[in-house]
């Protein structure tokens, strides 16, 4: 009697938490007119550099029982979207060398000189829904202007679902006295206010493309350390999902 109460005990807990994808994170480069090859070429060579970075790689590589997933995209006007890499585990750095890799030999190529924030926006989104098993779930736009093609990002509802979206930005520019049109200054607070969203979303700033890469390494770090906070719980909310 006592070996089957505590049976029926044990089959009433809830599930232990699964190994699975610890954040989906998602990456859309801006590919507008005002972004020419070399400047292209900067963020997709800067991203690659960003990744084998010593303080980003070792985030990355530091749990590949619970891996991040990766995808890149780069986009323009509201219908000009392009994937750059599919959902990708990286699970050791044989993974992450080829990632990386690939996204540094991209080319740019000609589409619509506009800049379709929301429709990026919208794109990654969808491209976020793809992997609901991840604990969390992370978006993050470059962009060197406002928007001028298609919905608004203010005026974007995204889908409610579990684990919550999280958009960051990062903002490329220079100051206004230096012919930024516009600046940086108010470029971060255009993004701050009408594109991030979600739980602790945040803007990170580039002082041009040159700078690209560092500012995406400062970005790549905040986001990927902040997967210790709460692992736990996420995974267990997770598990109670399946």
């Amino acid at each position: 009697m006592i070996r089957a109460l505590a049976l029926a005990v044990l089959c009433s807990l809830p599930p232990a938490a699964e190994a699975g994808c610890r954040q989906a994170l998602a990456i859309g480069l801006d590919v507008s007119g005002s972004v020419d090859a070399r400047e292209f070429l900067l963020q997709v060579r800067g991203l690659a550099a960003a990744l084998h970075a010593a303080p980003v790689r070792a985030l990355l590589l530091e749990a590949p029982e619970t891996p991040v997933a990766l995808a890149v995209y780069d986009w323009s006007g509201s219908a000009d979207q392009r994937l750059i890499l599919p959902w990708t585990e990286i699970r050791d750095a044989a993974t992450l060398e080829s990632v990386a890799a690939t996204i540094a030999a991209t080319n740019r190529v000609p589409r619509s000189p506009a800049t379709g924030v929301g429709a990026a926006l919208a794109y990654g989104d969808r491209l976020l829904a793809q992997r609901p098993d991840c604990w969390r779930a992370v978006l993050d736009l470059t962009g060197d202007g406002l928007n001028n093609s298609g919905t608004q990002p203010r005026d974007l509802r995204l889908p409610e679902r579990m684990p919550p979206a999280t958009v960051n930005a990062l903002v490329i520019g220079v100051h206004s006295d230096e012919g930024g049109e516009p600046g940086i200054a108010e470029l971060t607070a255009w993004f701050a206010t009408e594109v991030i969203r979600g739980p602790d979303a945040f803007v990170e700033t580039a002082l041009g493309f040159d700078d690209f890469q560092a500012a995406m390494e400062r970005k790549l770090v905040k986001e990927l350390s902040g997967l210790r906070i709460g692992a736990a719980d996420a995974a267990r909310r997770s598990a109670r999902r399946r």
